[in-house]
């Protein structure tokens, strides 16, 4: 039987989150997200952010999130600055590019871009005398965690806030596996994100939903005009609105978000050691629900008999770096029986 460590979105829902689609199953109600239940998870989100006046949108997915709000937000000539390991220059078949919108990919550590760099970036773009026959900045473009599973500090992300507001950009956080960034994180919450972004998202398909993100636009001076009609435009506005609604309700009630993050950190603890006790190389010492390690070919191939994984790249010739996730689904005995094939390698 296969062990299945490849991504953090192979189960379905989280029990609390079908139960509820079952519940209100039967329910007849508006669409296009103007149902009860995606007002009152709008709400409760709101009330998560400490933000009263955030517009909340639910949205299927995460790709189709970063396109649609990226392109709303942006003028057409703007492009996104990002770390060259970022989502949107590796992962999404250039669906930005495709709106329009250049990713200035830039230098990254960790899978991170500081403020340094950033700043950098500015002044060489202006010092050039041809800028204005450039694509311009319009925004920085940051993942939480990021696709190294490495996490921004709340310092970091002031820094590169301050950065953004000196040079009238916009800053916007992808909060894909954000449920365990918050879980792992000392210091970045929810109403942090909310002060210092533009816009976010809250992910929900790879932290507990069957699918859907929230889309979060913290002052409404930022709010595009005509929001809907921009989202039906991008073939974001779902009929079922409800749907994403129901799933959102459910993880922001008593906490279920964050307790399935936590769940998850639990989990990626004791793989991690696991890992390090079967003597495979860190590539990266993550803090999330991502582990990266370094298996030999051999021992590479051999653990691909009994374990899914994610081939992240070559290491050397005799080397790869494969990733190994955890979920909210992730259970202990899972982890067990990993470590029991690690110690046959």
């Amino acid at each position: 039987m296969m062990l299945y460590f490849e991504n953090d979105y192979a189960e379905g829902a989280a029990p609390a989150v079908l139960q509820a689609l079952v519940d209100s199953n039967m329910e007849h109600l508006p669409g296009y997200g103007e149902d009860k239940y995606s007002k009152r998870a709008a709400d409760k989100i709101r009330t998560a952010l400490d933000c009263p006046q955030a517009t909340v949108k639910f949205i299927t997915g995460g790709t189709q999130t970063n396109a649609l709000a990226l392109d709303i937000l942006l003028a057409p000539y703007e492009g996104i600055i990002a770390a060259d390991t970022a989502h949107i220059n590796t992962h999404e078949a250039g669906a930005i590019e495709f709106t329009g919108h250049k990713v200035l990919a830039q230098p990254s550590q960790s899978g991170k871009i500081d403020a340094t760099t950033i700043q950098k970036f500015l002044e060489e773009w202006r010092a050039d005398g041809s800028h204005e026959h450039m694509v311009q900045p319009g925004m920085v473009y940051l993942t939480f965690p990021t696709e190294y599973g490495t996490l921004y500090t709340a310092e970091e992300l002031r820094a590169i806030s301050d950065v953004c507001r000196a040079n009238a950009l916009q800053l916007y956080v992808d909060g894909a596996r954000l449920a365990y960034g918050l879980a792992a994180s000392a210091d970045v919450t929810l109403p942090l994100l909310a002060e210092l972004c533009d816009a976010f998202y809250i992910g929900g398909t790879k932290c507990g939903a069957l699918a859907g993100e929230a889309l979060v636009i913290p002052r409404p001076e930022r709010v595009p005009a005509h929001l809907v009609n921009r989202i039906k435009q991008h073939g974001a506005l779902v009929a079922k609105g409800r749907l994403l609604g129901v799933q959102f309700d459910a993880l922001f009630t008593d906490g279920l978000y964050l307790r399935l993050g936590e769940h998850a950190l639990a989990m990626a603890a004791t793989l991690h050691d696991a890992l390090v006790d079967n003597g495979l190389q860190l590539f990266i010492d993550s803090p999330t629900n991502q582990q990266f390690v370094v298996p030999d070919n051999a021992q590479r191939d051999q653990l691909a008999k009994m374990v899914r994984f994610s081939v992240w790249g070559k290491y050397d010739d005799t080397h790869t770096v494969i990733r190994l996730a955890t979920s909210w689904a992730t259970t202990a005995e899972d982890v067990a029986a990993l470590d029991a094939e690690l110690r046959r390698l």
